[in-house]
């Protein structure tokens, strides 16, 4: 027996929802202090529910995206290890979520975010 494909619509995702995707997935690793805005912005706020997308932005032509990530890092990180680490989480957050493929994901190190007065150097609190 041969089923039929039926046509029930389409589902387009926003450029927003995949940014705030690439964002929380950033937000996730150790060593990344806050996003940018980009060269104009400078280094805006440190990542909150409300700025998941800030210093994202998002290219998708055909299913294919590519990413440019904006943001400062931990004093004491080390950069290129925090630069694959974001990388690597991004592509799987974006593609596990949306079906899109990740080409790309560049990442734009614009600063480097020092630890309030009494906090460890690389953006963790050390256990009490």
């Amino acid at each position: 027996m041969e089923e039929e494909a039926v046509d029930v619509g389409s589902v387009h995702i926003a450029n927003d929802v995949v940014e705030i995707i690439a964002g929380m997935a950033a937000a996730d690793v150790a060593g990344v202090a806050g996003m940018s805005g980009g060269l104009v912005g400078g280094i805006t706020e440190l990542l909150g529910k409300r700025s998941l997308s800030k210093g994202v932005k998002v290219d998708v032509a055909d299913g294919v995206a590519t990413l440019d990530l904006h943001l400062a890092v931990a004093f004491g990180c080390r950069i290129p290890e925090v630069a694959n680490e974001v990388q690597y989480r991004v592509k799987q957050a974006v593609e596990t979520m949306t079906g899109l493929v990740v080409r790309q994901v560049h990442i734009h190190v614009q600063g480097v975010a020092f630890p309030p007065e009494g906090e460890p150097e690389g953006g963790r609190t050390k256990p009490g």
